[in-house]
């Protein structure tokens, strides 16, 4: 994994990212070179933009498949996989850069320029995924690690090793502690009477990650662990290997005073103040483009369940502090006629006809624009939730109170990694996910945010 601003990027997306790029800029160039039959064509006054053309061409494509998910750690790698998100990636991406074209015409290089552009771009994309993952699995990126422990939480990392990339991590095996209760393939228990060094240069593995529950235990190897990091192997803790490839913080195996001594937590005014400065442009822009929508919207709510149209709901803010957050009105009026807050639920009998429409495009959300110009909210960040549910949920689950350290968001971590939540389980798994966000948030981690909720939106993922 490479670590940009605080947050985990894996190695071979980053890579593939980047072969992708040059690959679409050189399509530029094949497709005008076919149309012309003579590349020198290309040095004339006429395409004295060319270049800049096709980085932006280039700059749109790679944006387009971010979006619809082509470079996260789940994306399936068959052939048909590929196909299938490429296309509407590729429709995406050919809206976009109209609209660029016609915004700023210098850039434009001709319809029958564009038209084989993207056909080579789409020929260029495909064959370079095909070997990229075909080649990927011959190990040549793999990491070789070893587990230090056997129990319930070494398995529980190796199954995370396999399961996020298996072109990623190729495990070497486990070293038991005594006293620890197995949960691991006997098979995969390397053999005994080595040091941690010695296996490691052994195995050729380059990395250790601690996976034990007790490390106060007398037999806790801590001077080996030194030399193998002293010697250039990597040793980290389950907390942080979590952090890196799930991309949450584990409640269940933290250690306080890994949050305390650990990195992160940035609230410095730098920090507030960019991230000011960008919830007030994003919340403009997308007033802007969805003002048309939300018009609809209202009109609709309107026609089938008369007013209210839009829903005012307290909320835990900011330091613990309530707000009345705005959306519109989903459910019916009669909601919650028994007086007790209740948790959404799938396919909710209280929903509206419109109310399911708008919850599964996220349109609901769209009105809380307002609370974020007004400083309540913030555009990313951890969902607002009411006090009825943060009282029950301080009690029950640790480190929840953690996440109202930053203002709530529109759109989160949280929101485009996990399910809606509705129950205290849930809630517990985003929570792991909103810790990940206090404690790495940064502009950078903002983008991937706003991109990852677009997919949410155009697919529905974790509405309800």
């Amino acid at each position: 994994m490479i670590r940009i601003y605080n947050h985990y990027i894996s190695k071979i997306a980053s890579i593939l990212l980047l072969v992708e790029f040059f690959i679409l800029v050189a399509s530029v160039y094949l497709g005008a070179s076919i149309r012309f039959f003579d590349s020198s064509y290309l040095s004339s006054p006429t395409f004295e933009n060319f270049f800049i053309s096709a980085c932006v061409f280039a700059l749109v494509m790679v944006f387009s498949m971010s979006v619809l998910g082509m470079y996260q750690h789940d994306f399936k790698g068959d052939i048909r996989g590929v196909f299938l998100w490429l296309m509407p990636s590729l429709a995406l991406g050919f809206g976009i850069i109209t609209l660029v074209f016609y915004l700023v015409p210098d850039l434009y290089f001709g319809r029958g320029i564009l038209g084989l552009v993207m056909i080579v771009a789409a020929s260029g994309i495909l064959l370079t995924r095909i070997l990229f993952f075909k080649f990927s699995r011959f190990r040549l990126l793999k990491s070789r690690i070893i587990f230090l422990g056997g129990g319930s939480l070494a398995r529980e990392c190796s199954d995370l090793a396999m399961n996020i990339d298996r072109s990623q991590y190729d495990i070497v095996g486990f070293v038991p502690m005594q006293d620890e209760e197995c949960h691991v393939f006997p098979s995969a228990i390397l053999p005994a009477g080595e040091s941690l060094l010695s296996m490691a240069n052994k195995y050729n593995a380059s990395e250790i990650i601690v996976s034990v529950q007790n490390r106060r235990n007398g037999d806790f190897p801590i001077g080996e662990l030194l030399e193998c990091k002293l010697a250039g192997v990597k040793v980290i803790d389950a907390a942080t290997f979590f952090e890196r490839e799930a991309s949450q913080i584990r409640v269940d195996s933290l250690q306080p005073s890994w949050l305390v001594f650990g990195g992160g937590f940035d609230q410095s005014f730098l920090r507030a103040f960019s991230k000011r400065i960008f919830d007030l442009l994003a919340s403009l822009v997308i007033l802007i483009v969805s003002l048309p929508v939300m018009l609809i919207t209202a009109i609709c709510i309107f026609v089938e369940d008369r007013s209210p149209i839009f829903y005012r709901q307290e909320r835990v803010g900011l330091d613990g502090r309530n707000f009345m957050v705005l959306k519109f009105r989903s459910m019916r009026n009669d909601a919650e006629m028994v007086g007790k807050p209740q948790w959404a639920s799938e396919n909710d009998p209280r929903t509206t006809r419109i109310g399911r429409i708008i919850r599964k495009l996220r349109i609901d959300e769209l009105p809380q624009i307002i609370n974020v110009l007004k400083g309540e909210m913030s555009f990313v960040g951890p969902r607002p939730e009411r006090p009825f549910f943060v009282k029950q949920l301080c009690e029950e689950v640790p480190y929840y109170d953690v996440r109202h350290s930053i203002k709530p968001g529109i759109t989160g971590w949280a929101q485009v990694r996990y399910q809606y939540g509705a129950s205290v389980e849930d809630a517990i798994q985003k929570l792991q996910y909103d810790l990940y966000y206090v404690k790495n948030n940064s502009l950078f981690l903002d983008i991937i945010i706003l991109m990852d909720t677009v997919q949410v939106v155009l697919f529905g993922k974790g509405s309800r």
